[in-house]
């Protein structure tokens, strides 16, 4: 039996829940990889950092996190490390990056990975700005090294994007990138179809959840941008930023447009697409009419779709259903299990 030591950084809803799946699933792991996965260090924004050599009970930690004042308190396995130091003296096998995005230059999670990689680490991200920022320079360094560098969570939560086209279309090559990728701005124009105004369908996407208190990320398209570019980085081996992306948001649609288009039988999505003409990039993200009766037209609330076009299976469409956090955690799940595979443990 073969230990499998995981350091995560960030514990928000998709940690807390990945760590619900890992209890689950733990001794299922173990009965069909002989491994033995356990946690020895867990990194949190404001609720306290742990570090155990021999294991995290995730079990308590989760306890600790839903009583009054969700710290993690003393006498349990609490420490004063953070950062790039808590990774280096976690004495893990694997980085799970999970820390919250910062889309315009994708640190300190660029670090974190780092420093992993340096340490030897294998690295799982559900953060897309690493792959957003840094793909190109953090998968030569992980070839190098011989390292794991997954990322099945950063588009379409568990939605099986790039184990699609790495295991299930093997020689294909992607032409061209066409989806709608953020589902705030989804739902806050579904909203407006109902006949909100704007405001007031950000007010309901705020009061239902899926939207923060600051929407800016997603109306004014960044999120979208940076999945755009990891996908684009990815799939089709670019080297882009999401500042090389034409972002326009959604900021200045109107009730009246959404009538105009409803008059043409059509429907106004955030949509983003990109592709190569005569050897350059090119991508976008802004409002787009499209028709009602087309795949875009279908995809309501919280559900997103995205479209690969390749050379020798032409367009491939992958529709992802209404996600909860479930999803989410379980593309991490996955990751790990590729990993475990990969590394034939």
């Amino acid at each position: 039996m073969k230990d499998l030591k995981l350091c995560m950084m960030g514990f928000g809803s998709a940690g807390k829940e990945f760590a619900r799946l890992l209890i689950e699933k733990h001794d299922e792991i173990k009965k069909n990889f002989n491994v033995n996965v356990m946690v020895t260090a867990i990194a949190t924004g404001t609720k306290g950092n742990l570090l155990k050599e021999k294991g995290i009970n995730l079990q308590e930690a989760l306890i600790q996190l839903e009583q009054p004042g969700g710290n993690f308190r003393e006498n349990f396995a609490v420490t004063e490390l953070e950062g790039v130091y808590l990774i280096e003296e976690s004495g893990a096998d694997v980085l799970l990056e999970l820390s919250p995005l910062s889309p315009m230059d994708g640190k300190p999670a660029i670090d974190y990975v780092l420093k992993a990689m340096e340490s030897g680490m294998d690295v799982i991200s559900a953060n897309k700005g690493p792959v957003a920022h840094g793909y190109k320079m953090l998968k030569e360094i992980a070839d190098r090294k011989g390292l794991c560098f997954l990322h099945e969570t950063t588009v379409m939560d568990g939605t099986p994007i790039f184990n699609l086209m790495e295991y299930g279309l093997p020689g294909c090559k992607v032409l061209g990138i066409k989806g709608i990728l953020n589902t705030t701005t989804n739902f806050i124009l579904e909203s407006m179809e109902d006949g909100k105004n704007y405001d007031e369908a950000v007010k309901e996407a705020q009061e239902r959840g899926f939207a923060e208190a600051d929407p800016s990320m997603d109306v004014d398209g960044w999120d979208a941008a940076v999945k755009l570019t990891t996908l684009m980085n990815v799939l089709m081996k670019q080297d882009m930023r999401p500042s090389d992306i034409q972002r326009e948001g959604i900021r200045e649609i109107t009730l009246e447009n959404i009538k105009k288009a409803r008059a043409e039988n059509r429907k106004i999505k955030l949509m983003c697409e990109g592709g190569i003409t005569d050897e350059k990039p090119w991508a976008y993200v802004r409002p787009v009419m499209v028709e009602r009766s087309d795949i875009y037209g279908i995809i309501d609330t919280t559900s997103s779709v995205i479209t690969i076009k390749t050379d020798l299976m032409g367009e491939l469409s992958i529709l992802e259903h209404k996600p909860e956090i479930q999803q989410t955690a379980y593309g991490i799940y996955s990751d790990l299990l590729t990993l475990i595979k990969k590394k034939e443990m």
